[in-house]
């Protein structure tokens, strides 16, 4: 019996796709779907039913956009018990967030990187404490992408680590992040992965992301997975068994039956690795 809140290949579900994953939803391919609380609870009329109704057939994860776990700014005790009355009433399995913050006097629309300290490692992990407290649950913490380090005393990993052990939270799983931050600051992203506490693994994205030099990739979920990605997943797969991944996709959305094909490519490389993994226990 898994573990898991969530099962199998899951899909962001963004406005756009509504109306056709509400008629005609991708029972065989899709196993959940994600949304960013922010962007539906206020959500009325045709929209709201439609959503409504696939709430009531499929399971559902919140992936918060703009908690600013990091900011020195109060934490907006307010919106977490919106998004628990959110996920309450459209029995939603699981909330997640970044591992960054997004406020400071107000709200800076972008993800920003927090200083990897001790201190951040103790103020973050006390922010993530009283989420968990109000919600009433353990929620699941996302490595980021970022482009600098400023004041930087420890390894991305370590500070990543630490935060999730003195929280006691659990892990969501960027394959993407990994890869993208390994090229851009120069780290193996095998070795990164290996050094993840897998037991607290709650489920995984997967996305594309922009070249823009050799050594400069640009986190934008705006593209279709590459094979080193999708290398990096089966690798995590071998690591730490199968579990739950979302294909991620926010901008140049391809029509729906592209998207689809990705999340087949998350289904068969789960197939694969529970076949060998089998094999292996046998």
């Amino acid at each position: 019996m898994s573990n898991f809140r969530v099962q199998g290949a899951g899909l962001g579900l963004r406005r756009s796709l509504l109306a056709e994953i509400a008629n005609h939803p991708p029972l065989q391919t899709v196993g959940f779907y994600e949304v960013a609380p922010e962007n539906w609870i206020t959500l009325g009329g045709r929209y709201a039913k439609q959503f409504r109704s696939l709430t009531e057939r499929f399971d559902f994860v919140c992936h918060g956009l703009s908690l600013s776990l990091g900011s020195s700014d109060p934490l907006d005790e307010k919106l977490v018990l919106d998004i628990k009355a959110f996920m309450a009433e459209h029995g939603i399995k699981l909330y997640s967030e970044h591992l960054s913050y997004c406020s400071h006097n107000g709200h800076l629309y972008d993800l920003m990187p927090i200083p990897f300290t001790e201190e951040a490692v103790r103020h973050v992990a006390g922010r993530i404490k009283r989420v968990q407290e109000l919600l009433e649950q353990r929620i699941a913490i996302e490595n980021v992408s970022y482009y600098a380090a400023p004041g930087q005393e420890m390894a991305e990993i370590d500070f990543f680590n630490a935060i999730v052990q003195e929280a006691d939270c659990d892990i969501l799983l960027d394959i993407n992040n990994i890869y993208v931050n390994s090229v851009n600051h120069g780290y193996d992203a095998e070795a990164f992965l290996r050094a993840v506490p897998g037991q607290r693994i709650a489920y995984a994205h997967i996305a594309g992301h922009y070249v823009e030099a050799e050594d400069f990739l640009v986190d934008t979920h705006g593209a279709a997975v590459i094979d080193p990605v999708w290398k990096l997943l089966g690798k995590a797969y071998e690591l730490y068994g199968v579990f739950p991944t979302l294909l991620e996709r926010d901008f140049n959305l391809p029509p729906l039956a592209e998207l689809l094909k990705e999340v087949e490519t998350i289904k068969a490389i789960q197939d694969a690795w529970r076949s060998e993994h089998a094999k292996r226990s046998a």
